[in-house]
């Protein structure tokens, strides 16, 4: 598994906004982050937000990234779009749910789907959440500290 872009956004853009306008807070795209064990990523919107919460770091794969560009016709629009925090390359996401997996030393337990929801059509493209089910990333706990780097794609 490649980790090829890694994102962090200090509010919530969709999260506790279901009624209203989304968000306008910006997605951050950082070359390295802090892991803290039990709380997320350093400076991220997740971070340390609830004890044992199973969001406190989400994955996203590039290729599912690439397929749903092919699929909507979408030339405009790069994986910050899902605001997940970690997007990689190599890696079937489904397969780690409810594993312990290790990325650059750190070690992950994998909790369950990033579901899609309907600001991915806002976000993305109109049919984006449905072309995402199944597909939607990855939510996972942190399990150990140290510091993710950004690789070349």
């Amino acid at each position: 598994m490649k980790l090829v872009h890694i994102f962090i956004s200090p509010e919530h853009a969709y999260f506790g906004h279901h009624g209203k306008p989304s968000g306008r807070a910006p997605l951050i795209a950082v070359e390295e982050a802090e892991a803290v064990a039990g709380k997320g990523l350093v400076g991220d919107r997740f971070f340390g937000w609830k004890e044992d919460y199973a969001g406190q770091v989400t994955f996203f794969s590039l290729e599912v990234h690439e397929a749903l560009c092919a699929e909507l016709g979408v030339t405009d629009r790069g994986p910050e779009a899902y605001r997940r925090n970690l997007v990689v390359r190599g890696a079937d996401l489904d397969a780690l749910m409810g594993v312990e997996f290790e990325l650059q030393g750190v070690r992950f337990l994998g909790m369950a789907e990033a579901k899609p929801c309907y600001w991915m059509d806002e976000a993305f493209a109109p049919g984006a959440e449905e072309a995402l089910r199944g597909r939607g990333g990855l939510r996972a706990k942190v399990l150990s500290n140290g510091i993710l780097r950004r690789e070349a794609p």
